[in-house]
């Protein structure tokens, strides 16, 4: 008897040990840090749960351009993970790393799994598509540049809280009346100085950032930053930098905790500073579109993304292609893209899911959540507003930032700082097209 039950006891083992060693796994790099990372884990640990081939093991990889940086160089040591996620100013690089990606759209479709481009938000798949509409990478974590601003600090200053400026006009005069009302240091503020008031500036105004549709039909691309709005917008902010109406808050984030200190009462930057918001905001506030100039002949057009995609690495075996596609599949879910939009502030990715939440009124009692989707989808895209596909823009970011500095403290004017940064520019567009081409 006892040995009949330890037969069956390892016969129940090596089924179960078979059956575990069936699964094919598929890892996933990511950047999630906090409560990104626990949203990343349970998406995993729920497709895990609904099937019993694949088993997705998401692994946290440092900051974005760490996590690419890992992952491709993964790849070149021949053990790339099978999805990299990749924040949006990496699109370029990834497309010119040759054999080192495999197009979404081009798996799902060998994987079998239904896919239809036209279901997914058009300045979504827009951004990640190339010139003839190919999706390469799918779209994750997704958000867009909205107008944080102070209702308590807009009461106390006379201005309405419940009707936002909309145009720069406004913001420059509503800032004027806040700093003068209890924010002598700031009257309004912007993190992310290029992604904003550059890159953000030029597609919701629908003029060129660089040509070939901004980099996306060609990396022969070449910027176009100095124009005369450009010069306009720059020299403004100049401007009222000097008594502090607008006042510099740095190159990157760091600089948001101005608004929820109360400090500055309008901050421009990423709808992802939502739950920064909400956690330590002690006053009311809410959020409006970007600004716009309304001498702009159809301004406003779109905004376009920030945050990140799940690129797809090359040289693996169909049936771990197989199982990425089903988990790509999964994550489209209507319903799970509606429940990951109002647990976390990720932007829907499909319309469906946006319909969804919209038709269940959540946006009456938040409509904050709304307001990026709102810009995403203001207009149909154009070649100017589609997105940005710049090589090297890391380091181009940089260069545009030192620049508009200079303007900022007066060591250049407007137009001598937008020049630079267009030369300067182009000199690392040059560099990068040379690493694709060769």
């Amino acid at each position: 008897m006892m040995k009949k039950s330890l037969l069956g006891a390892l016969a129940i083992g090596l089924a179960s040990s078979t059956s575990a060693f069936a699964q094919t796994e598929i890892q996933w790099w990511h950047a999630m840090t906090g409560a990104n990372n626990e949203v990343v884990n349970k998406l995993a640990a729920d497709f895990n749960a609904s099937q019993n081939e694949y088993k997705v093991v998401p692994t946290y990889k440092g900051s974005y351009a760490d996590t690419m940086n890992a992952g491709i160089a993964a790849f070149r040591a021949g053990n790339a993970p099978h999805i990299l996620q990749v924040f949006e100013v990496g699109t370029a690089t990834m497309m010119g790393a040759k054999g080192a990606i495999k197009p979404v759209q081009e798996l799902m479709k060998e994987a079998g799994e239904k896919f239809d481009p036209q279901a997914y938000l058009p300045a979504v798949t827009g951004y990640y598509s190339t010139a003839s509409g190919e999706l390469l990478s799918f779209p994750f974590n997704s958000s867009s540049t909205v107008m944080w601003y102070n209702k308590d600090a807009f009461r106390k200053a006379g201005l309405n809280p419940d009707q936002p400026p909309k145009t720069w006009p406004e913001v420059f005069e509503a800032a004027k009346k806040l700093q003068a009302s209890g924010h002598p240091t700031c009257g309004f503020s912007s993190a992310w100085i290029t992604w904003v008031n550059l890159e953000q500036f030029s597609v919701w105004h629908n003029v060129p950032l660089a040509t070939k549709a901004n980099g996306i039909e060609g990396f022969d691309t070449e910027l176009k930053i100095n124009s005369p709005l450009h010069v306009k917008h720059l020299q403004n902010l100049a401007d009222l930098q000097k008594n502090k109406t607008f006042d510099y808050s740095g190159r990157t984030n760091t600089g948001e905790g101005r608004f929820t200190s109360g400090e500055c009462p309008i901050m421009l930057t990423s709808s992802g500073f939502y739950g920064n918001v909400k956690a330590n905001a002690k006053f009311e506030w809410a959020n409006a579109p970007m600004p716009y100039y309304p001498d702009v002949q159809g301004a406003p057009q779109n905004s376009t993304l920030g945050g990140a995609s799940l690129w797809v690495m090359g040289g693996k075996k169909a049936d771990e292609y197989k199982g990425v596609a089903k988990f790509f599949a999964f994550l489209s879910d209507t319903d799970r893209q509606a429940k990951l939009h109002t647990d976390s502030g990720y932007l829907p990715i499909t319309k469906a899911a946006y319909q969804k939440v919209k038709e269940s009124g959540f946006y009456k009692q938040n409509p904050y959540l709304e307001t990026p989707l709102i810009e995403l989808t203001n207009k149909e895209p154009t070649e100017n507003s589609r997105g940005l596909r710049l090589g090297n823009l890391v380091q181009i970011r940089d260069m545009w930032a030192e620049e508009i500095e200079s303007a900022l403290t007066g060591k250049k004017s407007a137009k001598q700082a937008l020049d630079a940064a267009v030369e300067r520019g182009n000199q690392e567009l040059r560099k990068f097209e040379r690493t694709v081409t060769r």
